[in-house]
Parts: structure tokens; sequence; C-alpha cells
């Protein structure tokens, strides 16, 4: 008897464990595979998420080797060529850097990251695909 009591408290503890992980993890509908640029894993999340046409809030985070954070970046950000380039604002020293981006209506949209090292470098653009709502 005593043991099957155990057995059923492992079970509702067990239980209580997936159901907050999975609450915890939430889903993010817009999820675009991480680029890799240098050393530097490049990766996107927006909120909303998706995305909805107009501002937006664009979190890019910057992860260096063995998942450290990489915040020695400039990052820039814009949604069709003929933008003008909006430097992201770095969020500490976390490797995230942040910005409102305006999507336009549409099904698809790409948007743009422009990314450097401080103190110079050559830039690289990556292009995430978006599926924005309308």
């Amino acid at each position: 008897m005593k043991n099957e009591v155990k057995k059923r408290a492992r079970n509702v503890a067990l239980l209580l464990t997936l159901t907050v992980l999975s609450a915890c993890g939430g889903s993010n509908q817009n999820s675009v595979p991480p680029q890799q640029w240098q050393d530097t894993d490049i990766r996107v999340e927006t909120r909303p998420s998706p995305p909805q046409r107009g501002m937006n809030e664009v979190l890019v985070l910057a992860t260096g080797e063995r998942g450290r954070p990489n915040y020695d970046l400039l990052v820039s950000l814009r949604t069709d060529d003929g933008d003008d380039w909006k430097q992201a604002i770095q969020d500490g020293q976390v490797g995230v850097y942040r910005r409102a981006v305006e999507f336009a209506p549409g099904a698809r949209s790409v948007l743009q990251v422009q990314v450097s090292k401080r103190g110079g470098g050559e830039a690289s653009v990556l292009r995430f695909p978006m599926n924005v709502e309308p």
C-alpha cells in the first residue's frame, strides 16, 4: 500500500512537471531557423509571433561558441531593399538586440539583418523569411 501511494505521488509529480514545462515552452508560430555568421548563431524572434502587418518588436539573439552571448556586434534591420537600415538597441550584455520594425501587408516578407563587429569590419546581411499575418 505504501509503495502504491509513492508510485501515485511520483506519477502526479511527473505529470505536473510536464505540464509546467509545456506551458513555459510557448509556441513560436513563426519559427525561422537560426543562421550562422562567422562564429555566431543568429536567431530572430518577433513580438507578436507570427508578426502582424504594421509595427512589431524584433529580437535578434546572437550566441557565440559554447552558447555564450555575443554582445560586441552592431545589428541593423529592415524589411525591404529600399528601406534605410535601422540600428537595433543592444539589451545589456546578453546577446539580445531589439528594434521595432514595420512589416508590410502580404503573406511573405523578408527581415534583413545586417551584422558587423563593433569597431569595424565587413558587414553581412542575413535574410529571414517571415509569415506576416494580415
